[in-house]
């Protein structure tokens, strides 16, 4: 059953902590493993990703790299509709993610000294997306558009392809979006290959996308000598609910996120009982609706019902878990949203279900898990970008901050720094 609480218990502040606190990261350790594939592929390139592709994947490949003619051929395997549904989600991101492009700098200080800032793409960037017939088309454009929205010369993707299977709708996604390469390539493995580089596979500058145990530990592991986004952990979900809200709506709210791994999470606030306990008895008949044997478990293990006296208390408790996903299902959400600093993406009113987000919204659904969300931010344009400072002093501008600056190089113990500008000074 899942954790129910009651602001209004006595111990509700020592067992809020203790819920905020408990991990459910898994404790898998793939350490010793990834490191040895990444050994392996280091040393033999495309030779270890053939062995490890039949190894992992069961299929014996001949050619690491999809052809063109087998990137058109997806198209023509999916459903008009659902083509037409894909064609939107991509135009939509596409929009939204234009508006996050950053402004360069460039001004004259109070000093005289010309100072800015220019904003670059990253040159080279691979994208990782799980494989197999339940692989996710969404995932490639959440991280592909993006990418190529900031400028990247040259966008890479690699995707597992086991038993031989490739969803037509990654193809197709990757397509739209404007991935340069795709290889049939995964695991930590891959993450090895874009590091490195192989024959078949130059690499890359940064790596992004989501994977299981083996592909986060490898960018764990290789993270300095490459870029990353992020090491995600399981997905969660904190539901905000008045009186008005709908709880047949709320339970596949909640659901939404639970059915996607046996440890996520699904948290619903409410300062009103009757729906508390309304909510709870439609989540359990939606899962017998849904047979959804992931998000029964993770429901009963890590899901919690929370009742206030009042939504004023709300957004201490949303700040404190820092949910991934924050819907907030009461009347006036602009108002809540307004007091909360921490959460990954907001989902507004009663008729913004976190799923739109996950599809067309616009926003990424790329998203900090794990309480991350309060020192880091989803998935952006600028994380494909880097940022280049400069500096431009004229003579007269030298000669106003320079006798500072060699004072405190002194000041530091760094005389060959202090020389560096006493010389020109004169």
């Amino acid at each position: 059953m899942p954790l129910e609480l009651s602001s209004a218990d006595a111990d509700f502040a020592a067992r809020f902590a203790t819920f905020v606190e408990a991990g459910r990261e898994t404790a898998t350790d793939v350490s010793a493993a990834v490191s040895g594939i990444i050994a392996d592929v280091r040393q033999r390139g495309d030779a270890a990703l053939f062995e490890l592709t039949r190894r992992f994947d069961r299929t014996d490949v001949t050619t690491l790299r999809f052809t063109e003619a087998e990137i058109s051929a997806a198209k023509d395997q999916i459903e008009p509709d659902l083509r037409a549904a894909l064609e939107l989600a991509a135009e939509r991101v596409r929009a939204f993610h234009v508006g996050q492009l950053p402004a360069d700098h460039d001004a004259v200080d109070a000093a005289g000294v010309r100072a800015g800032w220019r904003w670059s793409a990253i040159d080279d960037v691979g994208i990782y997306v799980p494989g197999g017939l339940a692989s996710y088309p969404s995932t490639v454009l959440m991280n592909a558009i993006p990418a190529k929205v900031a400028g990247v010369r040259r966008l890479v993707m690699t995707t597992p392809t086991p038993g031989g299977e490739v969803n037509p709708l990654v193809l197709y996604a990757a397509s739209l979006a404007g991935v340069d390469e795709i290889y049939r390539v995964g695991g930590a493995q891959a993450i090895a290959a874009l590091t490195f580089g192989t024959d078949t596979i130059r690499r890359v500058d940064k790596i992004t996308g989501p994977g299981n145990a083996y592909v986060a530990e490898a960018k764990r592991q290789l993270f300095g000598r490459v870029g990353i986004d992020m090491v995600a952990g399981p997905s969660e979900i904190l539901v905000v609910a008045d009186s008005a809200a709908n709880p047949d709506w709320l339970a596949a709210d909640l659901l939404s996120q639970a059915e996607h791994d046996r440890v996520a999470q699904a948290i619903l606030i409410t300062d009103n009982a009757d729906l508390a306990a309304r909510t709870a008895k439609a989540v359990n008949a939606a899962l017998d609706e849904l047979d959804a044997d992931v998000a029964r478990e993770s429901w009963a293990r890590f899901g919690a019902i929370i009742t206030v006296g009042s939504l004023d208390e709300a957004p201490a408790l949303i700040d404190a878990l820092a949910p991934e996903h924050l819907a907030l299902s009461i009347a006036d959400p602009q108002a809540m949203f307004a007091r909360v600093r921490h959460a990954g993406s907001v989902f507004m009113g009663y008729r913004t279900p976190e799923a739109i987000g996950d599809y067309l919204g616009g926003p990424n659904h790329t998203l900090p898990t794990g309480r991350r969300a309060r020192f880091s931010s989803g998935l952006s344009v600028a994380d494909f970008m880097k940022r280049t400072t400069f500096l431009d002093c004229s003579a007269e501008a030298f000669a106003a901050i320079g006798p500072a600056a060699a004072r405190l190089a002194k000041a530091e113990g760094l005389p060959a720094h202090a020389l560096s500008v006493t010389r020109r000074l004169g």
